[in-house]
């Protein structure tokens, strides 16, 4: 885990709150284990049997983020994140608790995976999230996450708490 300082925010609740490194109460990190041959590799990246019902994916999407750009920070009300990042390149990954009924809330997590550290990431609702490349190419990162986005036909609003145009935001990149 990466230290980093504390940063205060107010919250949904009104209270002003430090955040603090600490792991994050229903953050799972999970190694990705990459198995090569004569032909390159392969890794699974989601498997039924190891992920409870209600962390099933309802879609997958892969993007693809240019070195140095981040994406976030962001957080869902309802929805759950399933991330994969397995390379080409390197990414830190930023995770602020900002539930207040978490054993956890105010705490601040940042690790650093990809292609040198493959992990799959599940971000629950409340749990604000960025990442960013911090290799010197273009990165993938697969997101399966157990919502539609906007729903089915897409005709319902988007999930998400958007906190990266704020420029008062607590939720900060380094």
């Amino acid at each position: 885990m990466s230290s980093q300082p504390a940063s205060s925010t107010t919250c949904q609740n009104g209270r002003e709150h430090a955040f603090i490194p600490e792991i994050i109460a229903g953050v799972v990190w999970k190694p990705l284990q990459l198995f090569h041959d004569h032909r390159g590799w392969l890794c699974e990246l989601f498997r039924h049997d190891e992920c409870p019902a209600e962390l099933h994916p309802r879609m997958a999407y892969v993007s693809m983020t240019k070195a140095g750009i981040a994406r976030g920070p962001h957080e869902h009300v309802d929805q759950t994140d399933y991330f994969c990042f397995v390379g080409p390149s390197n990414f830190k990954v930023y995770l602020w608790d900002n539930r207040p009924d978490s054993p956890t809330f105010g705490a601040f997590q940042a690790e650093i995976v990809g292609a040198d550290r493959p992990a799959a990431l599940i971000v629950p609702p409340g749990v604000v999230h960025a990442y960013k490349n911090i290799g010197t190419e273009s990165g993938w990162v697969f997101n399966c996450p157990n919502r539609l986005y906007r729903g089915e036909g897409k005709r319902q609003p988007v999930d998400e708490i958007r906190h990266e145009d704020d420029p008062d935001s607590p939720f900060r990149l380094d």
